[in-house]
C-alpha cells in the first residue's frame, strides 16, 4: 500500500483540488506523473452496470451483460443474511470481472410511503431489517476486493424533487428510523463508500450537512471511508469539503476545483481538511485498484442460479386457501398475462440491467413433466390500463377449460421509474378487471404478481391463492415456477405492510409534500410501527409469509430476568416444523415498552434468524438483544438512553401474529436518568387518521416549521427548478432547449421508462445542475447571469455574459 500522506505531501494544491471531482461520468482522476491510477465506480446495487460505450453522458447506452439479480424489495424479503452474503459475493465477482472498483449500492432508506418511485431499490420499511440485509450484501461485495456504496445517505424517502426537497424530521425520527439502518451497515460492514443523497435535512443540503457527514457518520459511527456524492447532488462545492463531502461526480467540475484552489489560498478553507478528502480518495483508488486482473472470472450459470434461489426465497405466498398451491401433479394450467411471456423483473432507471440471460414462466410451466396442459391468453394490452374485453373474453374461454388459472399481473415497468412517485397504489385497470373476470368464472385462481412496491387487491377474497413475486430478476420466472409446482417451498416474508388502501397510510397526508420541504408529521409511527400502535387493520402485516408447511413456537426463556447497563439478554425458544415437508421459518424478535415515559410505537423488530427444518425436526433459536435493542434517542441528552422499567419480549411468525410473550426488568441507563413524560400528549396516543396539525409537529421539532412557499420572480436562485420559473421567457426558452437536447439523447426510446425519468429530471433539477451536465461548455458565471436575466433583468444579464466574453 501507498504511503498516503506522503503522496499528498507532493501534490500540488490545483492537483488535490482536481482529485475531488470525476473524470468524466463513471472514473476518477488520475494523476499520471504520481502514479496515481483511475478507478471505475458503475451503478448497482442488484446488477452490475457498466456502461460501454460512453464516459461522458448519463448512462443510457449500452451497457455489458451482467447478472440481473432480484431487487433490494425481493432481496429484502428473504430475510436471510447468509444469501446477502452470496448475493454480495457473486455481485463483487462480475465488478472485478470488468475492473469495477466500487458498486454503487445498496440502498438502505425506509420505505416510508408506498408510494415511492424507488422503493425497489430499497429492502425495508424497518431499520433493523433493512440494516442486516444491507451489512450483509456489503461484506460479501467487499469481501471480494471491490467497495460497496451505502446510499442515499439521508433521509431521501421520495423522488418527487428529489434534489432539491427539504426533509423537516424531528431528532427521535432521524435516528431511531431513518439514519439506524445506515448507522447498522456502517458499524457491522464497514463500507468503503457512502452516497449522500440529493435533497435537504433540516434546511441544509446533505451534499454540505456537517452534522451528518462528518460528527454523526465520522466521529460517532466511525466511518473511515470516502463519502461521495449522488451524480450532480453537489451544491456549494467549498462547503462541502468543509462538511465532509470528498469526491463529487460525475465530472470533470472545473469550475468547483477552481473555487477549492480559490478558498484555500484565500484562507476560506484550511488546507488540511483538502488534504483529509484527498487522503480518502487515494485510500480508496489503491485500495480498489488492487481489483480485477487477469486472473478475475465468474460462472454466469452459477450465479443465475443463485439469483433463482435467491427470487424464490424472496418471493412472499400471502394467501393460499384450500391449499390452491403447490399445483396438482396432472393438473390442466390456463396462464393468463402478458407478464407470463414478457417478464416485468426489475425497476427502471440508473439501477438497469442488461441481463446475461431471461427466465419466463411459460418456458418454465411448459417445462413441467407433471403438467397435463398449458394454455397461455394475454388477457391485458402490454400497458393494460383499461381493461380490453376482446382479450378478457378470450382469456375467459381458455381458463374455463383448465382445472387451475394462474393470472400473472403487477405494475408495469413505467409505473416504478427512479425521479418518478407512483400516484396510487392500484394495479393498472386492465388487470384489475381481468382477475374479477376470472374469480367470478373459475373455481381456481392463483395470482403471481410482480411489482416493487405493496399495491392493493380488491379482489383478495375471490381468489385462492396469490404470490408476491416482486421484481426477481433475470431467474424470477423460474423461481416462481418452483414455488407452483411444488419444487420449492416458499419462504418471503414481507419486509413492508401492505396497507388495504393508500389512505391508510400514515405519510398519506404529507407525501410528497413540496414545493420546498416534506414534513415527517407522523414521525416514528413508520410503517408497523403505526399499524401496531392504532391497531388499524392492513391486507398483510410486515413480516407475513405463508409456507406449504406449518411451524410452532415453544418455550420462550431469557437468559436473565433484570437487565443492567452494558449487559445483554439471549431470548431462546424452539421452532419445530409441525407439517409433512420441509421448509424456512424466519422467527423475528419484537420488543415494547410497557409503561414508557416517552411515546414510543406498540412494538419494534430487534432480532430475526431464518430456519430451515425437516418435517418434525425442532432447533432452538437464540437471539441476542442489546441495551441498545432497548432505547430510544434522547435529543435533550443528547445520545440513546434506555427507560428503566419492564419490557416485554415478543416473538412471532409476523408483526400480526405473536406466539410467545415474556418479560423482563432494565435498568435505566445512562446512570439513574429518567427521561421525563412527554410534552406533546399527541404523539402519544397517535391519531388512526395519521392527522398531525402543524402546530403539533412544530411542538416536536421543538422550533417553528419553515415556510414551504414556491419563489416567485425576482426570489429565484441557483436552487430553483426551471419549472418553476415559468413566469420568465427566458427559463422557459431553456427549459425548452434542454428537453429538446434530451430528446436527441433518448431517440427512438420516447414511450420508456427512460423518457418518463429523464423528463422528470430535466424540469425538477434546479438550475445549478445545468453546469454538472453541460461539461465546458459553460461555467458558473454564464449560468449566474442567465439567473439574473430569469429574475426579470434582462438587459443587466446579458451585460453580464458580454464582459465575460470580453474577458475571455
Amino acid at each position: 500500500m501507498q504511503d498516503i500522506k506522503q503522496l499528498v505531501s507532493q501534490l500540488i494544491l490545483e492537483e488535490k483540488a482536481s482529485l475531488c471531482s470525476g473524470l468524466n461520468f463513471w472514473n476518477t482522476k488520475p494523476v499520471e506523473r504520481m502514479g496515481i491510477p483511475t478507478i471505475m465506480m458503475t451503478d448497482g446495487p442488484h446488477g452490475l452496470r457498466k456502461q460501454v460505450d460512453s464516459y461522458e453522458d448519463v448512462g443510457l447506452t449500452y451497457s455489458v451483460p451482467a447478472t440481473c439479480f432480484p431487487t433490494a424489495s425481493a432481496l429484502g424479503a428473504t430475510w436471510n443474511r447468509d444469501l446477502m452474503r452470496q448475493v454480495g459475493e457473486a455481485l463483487g465477482r462480475e465488478c472485478r470481472t470488468e475492473d469495477v472498483a466500487v458498486i454503487l449500492g445498496p440502498g438502505v432508506n425506509i420505505k416510508r410511503s408506498p408510494l415511492c418511485g424507488r422503493n425497489f431499490e430499497y429492502f425495508s420499511e424497518d431499520p433493523c431489517l433493512a440494516g442486516e440485509m444491507a451489512a450483509s450484501l456489503v461484506e460479501g461485495i467487499q469481501g471480494l476486493g471491490v467497495g460497496a456504496s451505502l446510499k442515499h445517505f439521508a433521509v431521501n424517502n421520495q423522488e418527487t424533487r428529489r434534489m432539491l426537497i427539504d426533509a423537516i424530521v424531528d431528532e427521535r425520527t432521524l435516528r431511531e428510523i431513518y439514519l439506524a439502518a445506515f448507522e447498522r451497515t456502517v458499524r457491522k460492514a464497514k463500507p468503503w463508500t457512502v452516497m449522500c443523497a440529493y435533497n435537504k435535512v433540516n434546511g441544509i443540503y446533505c451534499s454540505e450537512h456537517e452534522r451528518l457527514l462528518t460528527k454523526i457518520l465520522r466521529e460517532e459511527w466511525g466511518f473511515e471511508g470516502l463519502v461521495v456524492s449522488d451524480w450532480g447532488a453537489v451544491n456549494e462545492r467549498v462547503d462541502g469539503i468543509r462538511a465532509g463531502l470528498d469526491l463529487e461526480m460525475p465530472g470533470p467540475s472545473k469550475h468547483n476545483d477552481a473555487l477549492i484552489v480559490e478558498a484555500v489560498r484565500a484562507g476560506s478553507l484550511e488546507e488540511s481538511r483538502l488534504d483529509a478528502s484527498v487522503e480518502r480518495i487515494l485510500e480508496l483508488v489503491f485500495k480498489a485498484g488492487q481489483a480485477g486482473g487477469e486472473d478475475s472470472t465468474c460462472d454466469l450459470d452459477a450465479n443465475h442460479a443463485l439469483a433463482r434461489r435467491a427470487a424464490g426465497e424472496g418471493a412472499v405466498l400471502l394467501r393460499n386457501e384450500g391449499d390452491a398451491l403447490p399445483l396438482k401433479k396432472g393438473c390442466r394450467i390456463a396462464l393468463i398475462g402478458e407478464f407470463a411471456i414478457k417478464p416485468r423483473y426489475q425497476g427502471s432507471g440508473s439501477s438497469l440491467v442488461n441481463p446475461t440471460r431471461m427466465d419466463t414462466l411459460y418456458d418454465e410451466l411448459l417445462d413441467w413433466e407433471d403438467c397435463a396442459s398449458l394454455v397461455y391468453a394475454a388477457g391485458y394490452t402490454s400497458q393494460g390500463d383499461t381493461a380490453d374485453e376482446k382479450l378478457i373474453d378470450e382469456a375467459l374461454e381458455v381458463a374455463c377449460k383448465a382445472d387451475v388459472v394462474v393470472v400473472c399481473a403487477g405494475l408495469p415497468d413505467r409505473y416504478e421509474v427512479e425521479g418518478v412517485d407512483r400516484e396510487h397504489m392500484q394495479l393498472p385497470g386492465g388487470h384489475d378487471a381481468l382477475i374479477r373476470k376470472l374469480a367470478e368464472a373459475c373455481d381456481t385462481v392463483v395470482v403471481v404478481l410482480s411489482n416493487g412496491s405493496p399495491v392493493e387487491m380488491p379482489w383478495i377474497n375471490d381468489v385462492q391463492a396469490v404470490l408476491e413475486g416482486y421484481l426477481g430478476g433475470q431467474a424470477g420466472a423460474g423461481a416462481i415456477a418452483d414455488i407452483l409446482t411444488g419444487r420449492v417451498n416458499p419462504s418471503g416474508k414481507l419486509a413492508e405492510t401492505f396497507p388495504l388502501r393508500l389512505e391508510d397510510n400514515p405519510s398519506f397526508h404529507q407525501f410528497p409534500g413540496g414545493p420546498v420541504t416534506v414534513e415527517y408529521r407522523e414521525s416514528l409511527f413508520v410503517g408497523y410501527r403505526f399499524y401496531n400502535s392504532v391497531q388499524k387493520e392492513v391486507l398483510f402485516p410486515f413480516g407475513h409469509g405463508l409456507s406449504y408447511t406449518t411451524f410452532a413456537y415453544s418455550d420462550l426463556n431469557l437468559s436473565r430476568e433484570r437487565v443492567k447497563e452494558g449487559e445483554t439478554v439471549t431470548v431462546g425458544f424452539k421452532v419445530r416444523n409441525s407439517g409433512k415437508r420441509e421448509g424456512m421459518e424466519t422467527a423475528q424478535v419484537y420488543v415494547r415498552a410497557v409503561d414508557p415515559g416517552v411515546f414510543r410505537p406498540e412494538k419494534e423488530l430487534k432480532g430475526f434468524e431464518k430456519v430451515s427444518l425437516q418435517p418434525g425436526e425442532e432447533c432452538q433459536v437464540r437471539i441476542e438483544l442489546e441495551c441498545r435493542d432497548f432505547a430510544h434517542y434522547d435529543p435533550d441528552l443528547p445520545g440513546w438512553r434506555v427507560e428503566g422499567g419492564q419490557y416485554e419480549i415478543m416473538v412471532g411468525a409476523s408483526s400480526g401474529d405473536i406466539r410467545l410473550r415474556a418479560k423482563l426488568e432494565h435498568d435505566p441507563f445512562p446512570g439513574n436518568a429518567q427521561a421525563e413524560k412527554d410534552s406533546v400528549p399527541l404523539y402519544r396516543d397517535f391519531p388512526a387518521d395519521g392527522v398531525v396539525s402543524r402546530e403539533e409537529f412544530a411542538a416536536l421539532l421543538g422550533r417553528p416549521l419553515p415556510i414551504n412557499r414556491q419563489p416567485q420572480r425576482g426570489e429565484y436562485d441557483l436552487n430553483t427548478p426551471l419549472r418553476d420559473m415559468g413566469s420568465s421567457l427566458v427559463a422557459r426558452g431553456l427549459l425548452g432547449y434542454i428537453r429538446a437536447e434530451m430528446k436527441k439523447r433518448i431517440k427512438g426510446q420516447e414511450d420508456s421508462p427512460t423518457a418518463l425519468m429523464m423528463e422528470k429530471m430535466v424540469t425538477e433539477m434546479p438550475l445549478r445542475s445545468i453546469l454538472t451536465f453541460a461539461g465546458d461548455t459553460l461555467d458558473r458565471g454564464v449560468v449566474e447571469n442567465l439567473l439574473v436575466m430569469i429574475n426579470g433583468h434582462f438587459w443587466k444579464g446579458l451585460a453580464g455574459m458580454a464582459r465575460r466574453m470580453w474577458k475571455k
